[in-house]
């Protein structure tokens, strides 16, 4: 049996893979392993089933991604996501191109340039956007103190993480948490 991998977009949590997960049940397509961004299947799917696929995922968000370069971009976007939402600590001990491309077997070069050209910004910018957004869920929680988030997401100080905060959402730290209702942006908007 010829087992296939989906390469799936907008996949950022271990939601997303639940979802992914029963809505490929309820197809009654056997998956062999599911993490983010991908789905391995225990055998290839037919044309009209992966049509069912690409709609149910559709529906709920996720899109397949068919070619080379998008599923690349995904997986840089994944790992960053990952490495910022999830404080993945093998990050911390690499740099962002070091961990990159030791991951995804490319010159660092060429996946910044790549993702550049498609995405609009930088991966540098793209991070840095992640990083705000998890200030941001980790203000609204309202567990730790400014200066606990940013030694948590890796900021020299304060005024460095206020200062990308203000830049990234117009707004200083201490404003986005005085809001009754903080506006946050979903992470495969990001």
């Amino acid at each position: 049996m010829k087992t296939s991998t989906l390469h799936i977009k907008n996949m950022v949590c271990n939601r997303c893979i639940k979802v992914v997960k029963d809505e490929l049940t309820q197809l009654n397509v056997q998956i062999e392993a599911i993490g983010l961004g991908w789905v391995s299947l225990v055998e290839d799917v037919q044309p009209p089933t992966r049509e069912k696929i690409k709609t149910v995922l559709h529906a709920n968000g996720f899109e397949l991604i068919d070619d080379k370069k998008s599923r690349l971009i995904e997986s840089i976007k994944t790992l960053l996501i990952q490495s910022v939402h999830q404080q993945q600590h093998e990050t911390q001990a690499l740099n962002t191109s070091a961990y990159l491309s030791q991951k995804l077997g490319y010159d660092y070069s060429y996946l910044s340039h790549l993702f550049s050209s498609v995405e609009g910004l930088t991966i540098e910018k793209y991070i840095i956007h992640q990083k705000v957004e998890r200030a941001k869920e980790l203000l609204v929680y309202d567990e730790l103190t400014l200066s606990e988030i940013a030694d948590q997401l890796g900021y020299s100080s304060v005024q460095h993480l206020s200062s990308q905060f203000k830049k990234v959402s117009g707004l200083t730290p201490s404003h986005f948490k005085k809001l009754k209702h903080p506006k946050r942006t979903p992470l495969d908007e990001v």
